[in-house]
């Protein structure tokens, strides 16, 4: 079981994230690639929310593949083009991080852009687990 660390001496999180989380001694790791909210065949839906859920799908198919899930997550770094694309994230990690205990530590950074300029948001995950 991965678990928070979250030290008195600092500031309490700003959001739905730990500030540390200690996977267990022997745990598999897994780190994925960046992934950008776009449909298989291709299609890039319109907005940072609609562009999170795909990234998170991509995430949780990962996920499986390695018969892991989302509760294994220990990571998430995200990036968004702009402030305005903050929400839209914030909302879609929220919901799919809904009811896990101890949520993942995260980081959301502004950048200047991906590879297309119709991709607002890129996400990666880090997750660990036992045996």
């Amino acid at each position: 079981m991965n678990r928070a660390i979250s030290p008195p001496a600092i500031p309490a999180p700003l959001a739905n994230y730990s500030h540390g989380i200690e996977a267990p001694p022997g745990a598999r790791l897994l780190v994925t690639s960046g992934q950008l909210g776009s449909e298989p065949g291709g299609a890039i839906p319109e907005g940072a929310e609609a562009q999170a859920r795909l990234c998170f799908r991509q995430i949780g198919a990962i996920l499986a593949a390695a018969d892991m899930g989302r509760e294994d997550v220990i990571r998430l770094n995200a990036f968004v083009t702009d402030r305005a694309h903050m929400a839209g994230y914030m909302k879609a990690r929220d919901e799919w991080l809904a009811g896990m205990k101890p949520p993942p530590a995260s980081t959301l950074v502004i950048v200047a852009g991906f590879t297309r300029p119709e991709f607002v948001v890129e996400i990666e995950a880090t997750a660990a687990k036992a045996g």
